[in-house]
């Protein structure tokens, strides 16, 4: 088997440590590093499960594109700091103590020479996109415990897989497009873009997408198992021929400027300017500042973490 190019959801992974690692965890100085070591572990057990060859760290540059919510403007309007100026960027909600750790992170990649990458205008979700896109060479794995991912799977020009962290790391399971054509209901043969339907038509909370009223996620998948595409569902709804019962067509009619306007913000952008911190995403054997990652170990306390992921690269083929 050809070593898989590892796309790593950065943000989705230290959120997900953050809150499933004691805060208890401190540094010598009192400061909280729960989502550092936590992150570390799971970056360590990764490639031991994976054994990549190239590995990527991708970056929320901007949490909430203005695009998107020029086009939903609910999309992600419930996370959004009340108190933040209309002149001025929209600031995510996120625990205190936690964005001094995504910098602790950072510090600590740069020191190893793990490569990042993000994109100005454009999500985490985005950079993975268009990574896995664009990739001609390697097997992609894409890890995030973010569902939305799952649109990302195919089996050409090279397999694309996402390791779904909603249970955990440790219960991680690789989804291709057999596992989500099975696990959703959508056709197979085109299960990504058909996941990504979906999801624009059972909407999601958790990013204020309302989705069509009416619709949820078996109706959805019934309605895509049956014609096909989204596409071919709104054809239907025009065609008195098609069998589309009137309530769906009514439902689907409704929500036609919903739909229209939901479209690019629910589906992963591809063709994002992408901007790495290193010169290579070949994922390094030893740390490239091997002094720095002792002192940043020591400082935050997170020396058996940072040892289990050099165990991790040390175990790697040569």
């Amino acid at each position: 088997m050809t070593a898989p190019l590892v796309l790593l959801d950065g943000a989705s992974m230290w959120f997900r440590s953050y809150f499933g690692v004691p805060s208890s965890i401190t540094a010598p100085d009192g400061r909280p590093v729960n989502a550092v070591r936590g992150f570390l572990d799971a970056v360590a057990t990764v490639i031991t499960r994976e054994q990549p060859h190239r590995l990527v760290v991708c970056r929320d540059d901007d949490w909430r594109p203005q695009w998107r919510v020029d086009l939903i403007p609910s999309y992600k309007a419930h996370r959004v700091v009340e108190e933040n100026l209309d002149d001025e960027p929209d600031v995510e909600e996120v625990p205190d103590d936690l964005t001094p750790q995504v910098d602790m992170i950072f510090e600590i990649l740069d020191a190893f020479g793990i490569a990042t990458a993000g994109a100005a205008h454009h999500e985490a979700d985005d950079v993975l996109g268009t990574l896995a896109e664009r990739e001609r060479h390697d097997p992609v794995v894409v890890v995030s415990g973010d569902r939305d991912l799952l649109q990302l799977v195919r089996e050409e020009p090279v397999p694309v897989r996402v390791l779904y962290l909603g249970r955990g790391l440790s219960k991680a399971i690789k989804h291709g497009p057999a596992e989500v054509a099975e696990n959703y209901g959508v056709p197979v043969d085109r299960a990504g873009p058909a996941y990504a339907e979906l999801a624009l038509l059972r909407g999601d909370p958790s990013d204020g997408l309302p989705g069509v009223a009416g619709i949820g996620e078996k109706t959805a998948a019934a309605l895509l198992a049956k014609y096909g595409s989204l596409d071919q569902i709104l054809a239907a709804t025009e065609d008195p021929r098609s069998g589309l019962s009137k309530a769906h067509r009514t439902k689907l009619r409704g929500a036609a400027d919903y739909i229209a306007a939901a479209a690019p913000v629910v589906r992963v952008a591809t063709d994002c300017d992408v901007d790495f911190s290193t010169d290579s995403d070949a994922l390094p054997l030893a740390a490239r500042n091997p002094r720095k990652v002792s002192e940043l170990a020591e400082r935050y306390g997170v020396s058996s973490s940072v040892g289990r992921l050099q165990s991790a690269l040390d175990a790697l083929p040569g």
